[in-house]
């Protein structure tokens, strides 16, 4: 596996990462794990930390391919 293969795997996994974020910010729903439930503002965190990620893992692929 290429380094660009590579990146545009993670890129992709991290954008779906952050669009089920944003989904979950977006219709309110509540994530429990051990009986206690997240509060939404994580889901911002994760967002922001998600999208960063794919948008650097897009970018070095594009880099790669040049």
């Amino acid at each position: 596996m290429t380094q660009r293969t590579f990146s545009l795997i993670t890129a992709t996994l991290f954008s779906v990462i952050a669009l089920l974020h944003a989904v979950r910010i977006l219709r309110g729903w509540q994530v429990t794990i051990g009986g206690g439930v997240v509060p939404i503002w994580v889901s911002w965190i994760g967002l922001v930390i998600a999208a960063y990620l794919a948008y650097q893992g897009f970018r070095l692929a594009r880099t790669k391919a040049n």
